[in-house]
């Protein structure tokens, strides 16, 4: 691996990771942070390599260069060389265990070792508790990467504690939203009749990885030391999930639900 010039110009960046129109946080997130820097940098080229979960792939924006197929290892060692060759200046790289193919997201880790440029990595998972081959893969990525941006500061802690990263590495920013007019929210806890009480929110696609079960189980006990208390539950559920097991997750919040009221 020789990433290792740095160019105070950028006159090319990529952004790997998923990317609209897929349903996922991940792709929103590529989108939105490719396009801020696009759009910020009109002198830079900014270009997406996205990762595809199925065969058809999607319908992408004239930005997606060049397409991964999530479990072929040779599309990640080809996406390398087209990276090299078209003289890209910086990578930025999304990571999430279960975006990429190989145990714990594996195959990535054939793009990184090949690429001659810096690469900035933005951690959307830090694991407290790895198992062996997350923290393998988890270790490598960052031993690859010039920089780490994580999104909390107990993010950070956890690489500098658990995965012995170098603190120069590592750099907190929290995780944006658009930037949208402000609007009482009295207005819209009216239009769901929960105007007065305290409002706990989950928002996304639902799948059991986000813990909202853990939540709906402890309700009674918050509700005996906050009466007005509601919890909504706001997302489609996750494609992935509607796949593989249809709507057994949505049902099965429903019934736990019903059974702790």
């Amino acid at each position: 691996m020789n990433h290792k010039t740095t160019n105070p110009m950028l006159n090319r960046i990529a952004f790997i990771g998923n990317y609209m129109p897929r349903r996922c946080g991940i792709a929103t997130f590529t989108t939105d942070l490719c396009e801020a820097i696009a759009t910020a940098y009109n002198g830079t080229t900014c270009i997406a390599l996205p990762v595809n979960d199925t065969d058809d792939g999607y319908a992408y924006p004239p930005r997606v260069r060049f397409e991964l197929i999530e479990k072929d290892i040779e599309s990640y060692r080809r996406a390398a060389d087209f990276l090299n060759i078209n003289n890209v200046d910086l990578v930025s790289l999304q990571f999430e265990y279960g975006i990429f193919g190989g145990q714990a997201g594996s195959h990535i880790l054939e793009l990184l070792r090949e690429l001659r440029m810096p690469i900035v990595t933005t951690l959307h998972t830090i694991l407290r508790e790895p198992d062996p081959d997350q923290r393998r893969v988890l270790e490598a990525v960052t031993g690859l990467s010039d920089r780490l941006v994580v999104m909390s500061e107990r993010g950070s802690e956890f690489l500098k504690e658990i995965y012995r990263t170098s603190p120069e590495k590592i750099a907190v920013i929290p995780h944006g939203i658009p930037d949208i007019p402000f609007l009482d929210p009295s207005f819209h806890k009216d239009l769901f009749g929960v105007e007065g009480k305290i409002v706990l929110l989950s928002f996304g696609l639902l799948s059991a990885n986000k813990g909202i079960e853990n939540v709906i189980a402890a309700l009674p006990a918050i509700v005996e030391c906050y009466p007005n208390i509601v919890y909504l539950i706001l997302g489609a559920t996750h494609p992935h999930v509607i796949q593989n097991e249809g709507e057994s997750y949505r049902l099965s919040l429903q019934w736990l639900a019903h059974e702790k009221r």
